[in-house]
């Protein structure tokens, strides 16, 4: 736990004094640095806010897309059902007319 203290006590006095160098060693005044940090700081965040709405909007835009992909295959889907029920249908009428057919003929046969 010594090992601990003392390397948490060696980086919080290493901070202080590399803040206190900083500060006398600056090229320019505090107020001017921390308004040009403050601008940045402003920029970023615009420019954060900015990429979370354009995020946002393209969420939405796959959202959509999604719903729209979707009532794209429910429709494609339906179709599909609808002419395999009338394939089913054609079949069967060709089928009841070739046993129709065989009818007459037999018929025919016997006369």
């Amino acid at each position: 736990m010594r090992k601990s203290t003392n390397f948490i006590l060696g980086a919080f006095t290493g901070a202080l004094v590399g803040s206190a160098l900083a500060i006398l060693y600056a090229p320019e005044k505090g107020s001017t640095t921390r308004d040009r940090i403050s601008y940045r700081l402003n920029t970023y965040a615009h420019d954060l806010s900015d990429l979370i709405d354009q995020l946002s909007r393209e969420k939405n835009k796959v959202s959509e897309a999604k719903r729209k992909g979707e009532l794209v295959v429910e429709d494609a889907k339906k179709r599909a059902e609808d002419l395999i029920h009338e394939a089913e249908d054609l079949l069967n009428t060709i089928e009841d007319a070739r046993k129709e057919r065989q009818t007459d003929d037999s018929g025919s046969d016997e006369a």
